[in-house]
């Protein structure tokens, strides 16, 4: 029987969200959180401004662009989005993987639009961007965090265009570039890449489709907290410190913790610069591992976050594999996405360390050996 290796992961925390806590951290972030205030006190508008500014600069958005912080995680932002902005033009949808394809049946079923155009492709690849239509919206998943699959660049999408762009880019964000000319409508959960509490979400957008909430009037009612203009304007404040319902001040402190570490490691080159270190430990693994595959067939479309593996045995060999690692406290949630085809999914964002990666994957192969 082979044995068990001798070093472990310091932290088995491989979830792709939340994700595993910045280096170093401990509860004792929260000793200055706004707790019991009011986030519309002075102290807790200027935590929220905070936020929203030193994201501003770790992320480099324009100074033109809102940024807000906005209820029920990335899914919140992008359904408040398209609720209230598509409608006006017909929409291209692209999707690969389940969040994707929920964004599509959602824009059919639920807004029921009717000019509506798929771009599909199975797990592990791309649809073909390029063919999308400048004069449409445009609705896309920047990294498949289900698939491993990101888009490799925007040079797809058209610098004249008249459409929208919405970039879903909960798990690219903080780990990859965004060409921030190209998307209009940019949602994320900072419990991703920085490893924060979940249920919030952050809104960014371009003042093309801040035009768009203050020139389109949608056919339909529009919940609270989907609602970004009142009257006809936009609701400014929101992406200003108030936001449309109580966040949480301990959430808002954590996340403010995780920016104030990426500042401290040299932003977010440094970032990126982990999370490509870590995938690249795991590319090396799969090179000399006969039976580990990358999900994503074209290396240029890999995932430096969510990285999805195939492995030639069994469903059920990998499902006992999982739960060994679990039990062993070696490698916690790295099984695949319950859409996705069986395989493991492990977290490479930048609050991963790469000794920890290097460690699990010796355990990997003790696992299978074990129950293969």
């Amino acid at each position: 029987m082979s044995t068990a290796p001798e070093v472990r992961p310091a932290c088995p925390n491989f979830s792709s969200g939340p994700c595993a806590k910045r280096p170093g951290w401990t509860p004792s972030v929260y000793a200055d959180a706004a707790v019991g205030r009011s986030h519309r006190s002075k102290l807790g508008k200027k935590k929220l401004k905070d936020a929203i500014e030193i994201t501003r600069k770790v992320l480099g958005v324009p100074a033109e662009y809102k940024i807000g912080i906005v209820p029920a995680s990335d899914t919140g932002a992008i359904e408040m989005a398209m609720w209230s902005m598509l409608g006006a033009r017909p929409v291209d949808v692209c999707h690969w993987e389940s969040f994707g394809k929920t964004w599509f049946a959602d824009v059919k079923k639920q807004l029921k639009l009717k000019d509506v155009t798929e771009f599909t492709a199975p797990y592990g690849e791309l649809p073909d961007l390029k063919a999308t239509n400048p004069d449409h919206d445009i609705v896309f998943t920047f990294n498949g965090t289900t698939s491993g699959v990101r888009v490799p660049d925007l040079e797809w999408i058209s610098p004249t265009r008249t459409g929208l762009t919405f970039n879903d880019a909960t798990s690219a964000v903080f780990a990859m570039d965004v060409d921030w000319s190209k998307v209009d409508v940019t949602t994320y959960s900072w419990q991703k890449v920085m490893g924060g509490e979940g249920a919030h979400g952050v809104l960014v957008l371009s003042p093309r489709a801040v035009e768009r909430i203050e020139s389109f009037q949608p056919d339909r009612p529009l919940p609270k907290i989907f609602q970004l203009a009142k009257n006809g304007k936009f609701m400014a404040d929101i992406f200003e410190g108030s936001t449309i319902n109580t966040p949480s001040m301990v959430c808002v402190e954590d996340y403010l913790d995780a920016l104030a570490w990426a500042e401290s490691i040299g932003g977010l080159p440094a970032l990126k610069e982990r999370s490509e270190a870590n995938l690249k430990i795991i590319a090396d693994w799969v090179d000399r591992t006969p039976w580990a595959h990358f999900l994503a067939k074209d290396v240029a479309h890999r995932s430096n976050t969510s990285v999805c593996l195939t492995l030639d045995t069994p469903p059920e060999i990998v499902k006992k594999m999982t739960s060994f690692l679990e039990k062993e406290g070696v490698a916690y949630d790295i099984g695949a996405y319950r859409d996705a085809p069986p395989g493991l999914r492990i977290w490479c964002g930048a609050t991963v360390e790469a000794s920890d990666v290097e460690a699990l994957l010796p355990w990997i192969e003790h696992a299978l050996e074990l129950h293969a």
